[in-house]
């Protein structure tokens, strides 16, 4: 019984990423207007990826798509860009998940193996971003927001840059976290309990 997993912890852990994402996209962040619209410097993708190495792609999404998601629901600057935020943070803990747990299968690693593909599921996670933020986003604020098509080019350049930057930060924390993370879950029998089945 002590091995099986927990809903209610696995519950409560994606609370407490949706909350750290919340809090790092909220405060941690320095903000740039442009043409088309607002873009930022944050660590928030750092507790979405950090979220999917513990929980798998699909709760880690969750837990990023609703910490960033609100974070931009209570800010007026970005509250017309929650819905691209929510469908991005999601699709980041999906990729991110989906090669920790179904190409590595992390839970099972040790060592250098483990630092390895930790570093490259963080990465993949967030290349999926760094395509997609600056390619959706354009749409999002042309097509969808209404700006014209300059202005949109000019956020989606600049997104481009914010969106590397962020990647780079969150690949390096989030690893260093979860390595530091791992071990210790892994002993008192939490890894297993929160963590995908396989």
């Amino acid at each position: 019984m002590e091995n099986k997993r927990n809903p209610v912890l696995r519950l409560c852990v994606i609370g407490l990423m949706a909350a750290l994402a919340y809090v790092s996209f909220t405060y941690l962040k320095i903000n740039i207007p442009t043409p088309g619209g607002y873009t930022a410097f944050h660590l928030g993708n750092t507790f979405d990826v950090l979220a999917a190495l513990l929980l798998g792609g699909l709760p880690g999404g969750i837990a990023g798509a609703i910490g960033m998601g609100i974070g931009d629901l209570l800010d007026p600057v970005y509250i017309t860009v929650a819905p691209k935020t929510i469908i991005l943070k999601l699709g980041i803990g999906v990729v991110t998940g989906l090669i920790a747990h179904h190409a590595f299968h992390i839970n099972r690693l040790s060592g250098r193996k483990l630092v390895w593909a930790t570093v490259i599921s963080c990465a993949g996670g967030m290349l999926f971003n760094c395509i997609g933020e600056p390619l959706f986003g354009y749409f999002y604020t042309a097509y969808i927001l209404g700006a014209p098509a300059k202005a949109a080019a000019a956020l989606a350049k600049w997104n481009a840059v914010t969106t590397f930057t962020n990647a780079i930060l969150a690949v390096i924390i989030a690893s260093i976290l979860y390595l530091a993370l791992r071990p210790r879950l892994a002993n008192n029998g939490t890894l297993k309990k929160i963590g995908p089945k396989y």
